[in-house]
């Protein structure tokens, strides 16, 4: 059966700018970048963890004809597609600052929850990310 999940994905418009948003804002690792001819296979890793990818896909072939590719675009520009990813940090306050001095779009502040301290933010697509600081499980 199932071990492992490699790879997800999220849409974005522009590949070199999801590139540079999710390497050199957030700090994630370039995993692969590759040609394929029919479409460009780009993949994020965050550091010390290849083995789990997101594809940063831009809508079109060969998965889409061209009607539908267009209207995921326009969904894509209204942050209407779904696109959810979550990361766990060990300090979210000091991650936070980072991203704000960084001029990442940070949606709100890091918040006590019932499960650690977590915050928000989008890409420049409109793709939503959380990112969180677990509570420790309780010793023994």
């Amino acid at each position: 059966m199932l071990n492992a999940l490699a790879i997800s994905q999220i849409f974005v418009l522009d590949q070199d700018e999801a590139l540079d948003f999710y390497v050199n804002k957030l700090g994630l690792d370039v995993n692969t970048d590759t040609d394929l001819g029919f479409m460009r296979w780009l993949t994020v890793n965050v550091p010390g963890d290849p083995g789990r990818q997101i594809l940063l896909e831009k809508p079109g072939p060969p998965s889409m004809d061209p009607s539908t590719a267009e209207t995921v675009r326009e969904l894509v520009a209204k942050g209407a597609t779904g696109g959810h990813l979550f990361f766990q940090t060990d300090d979210a306050q000091k991650t936070y600052d980072t991203l704000k001095a960084r001029g990442v779009e940070l949606t709100d502040e890091p918040t006590q929850r019932p499960y650690g301290i977590d915050f928000g933010l989008r890409d420049p697509f409109g793709n939503s990310i959380r990112i969180s600081q677990p509570t420790p499980p309780p010793a023994g």
